[in-house]
């Protein structure tokens, strides 16, 4: 970790797990399952807020039918497809008008573990105002990703970390924790992935703390629907739009009560 937490330590912080999905109808059982059991062994006060994005399929039938099951799990529902950064923030606003510490955000395929949900809970105990999953660091790794995807990502975070030059080594990993009051003040305009980077440009001028936890990120199943994410000249754009502009310091319209913090401290 590095920086000083500015909230100190949260002997239990409270925190919402937010998961957009679109036409999961065969993965969001297995999903809504897997971390209900994982947040109903904490003794933290928590929550899995579900965003269905305007699926046109089951999913909504799934969510409403699984709320009945497992008192730990929220809806949110938006009536047309808005995108992923769209969902996260629907996400983070209802995380925020129930008052909870932290958000902490992942894929509805599992290609996250969701037992590291617990190694998040210990650094949000410290008060770390941003934590990221990281493939890249002792004990973390890819199983089952494509090369192709493999070259991609280590070439993109390594442009990446020199450009944000946070603590981080994987910058563009959308596994990660964001204090929510920080989160909610973020003016973010993405809808799509490029909210991802474009979270952590704010980050660089809005958090004192970062943190990091080694997972392993396993490929999407086959048996649910294909990811949307494109590797199209555009998505490298404006993954790289937000890169530059923390390289260059240049710092986004922000929330006038919300401090914020010199640019040069907690880097890497």
């Amino acid at each position: 970790m590095v920086g000083a937490p500015a909230g100190g330590d949260l002997a239990s912080p409270s925190f919402a797990v937010v998961i957009p999905m679109y036409n999961e109808e065969r993965g969001a059982e297995r999903c809504v399952t897997h971390v209900s059991e994982v947040l109903a062994r904490l003794p933290e006060r928590c929550r899995l807020i579900a965003v269905n994005d305007g699926s046109s399929d089951a999913t909504a039938t799934i969510l409403e039918r699984l709320s009945h099951l497992h008192p730990v799990l929220r809806l949110v529902t938006h009536p047309r497809n808005l995108g992923y950064g769209a969902a996260l923030h629907s996400g983070v606003v209802a995380a925020a008008a129930d008052d909870f510490d932290y958000v902490l955000f992942m894929d509805s395929d599992l290609t996250n573990d969701p037992s590291d949900i617990v190694r998040f809970v210990e650094k949000m105990a410290e008060g770390v105002d941003v934590i990221k999953a990281t493939r890249y660091r002792s004990g973390g790794r890819m199983v089952g990703v494509p090369w192709q995807r493999r070259w991609i990502s280590r070439l993109g975070g390594i442009v990446a970390r020199l450009l944000f030059r946070l603590p981080l080594s994987d910058c563009t990993n959308g596994f990660r924790a964001v204090k929510a009051r920080l989160r909610v003040a973020m003016p973010l305009r993405e809808s799509g992935f490029a909210v991802i980077p474009e979270e952590l440009y704010h980050c660089v001028f809005l958090a004192h703390s970062f943190s990091e936890i080694p997972v392993v990120l396993g490929n999407r199943n086959l048996d649910v629907r294909p990811t949307s994410f494109s590797y199209r000249p555009q998505t490298f754009y404006r993954y790289l739009k937000y890169c530059l502009l923390a390289g260059l310091r240049i710092p986004p319209r922000r929330h006038p009560t919300v401090p914020t913090r010199s640019a040069s401290s907690g880097g890497a």
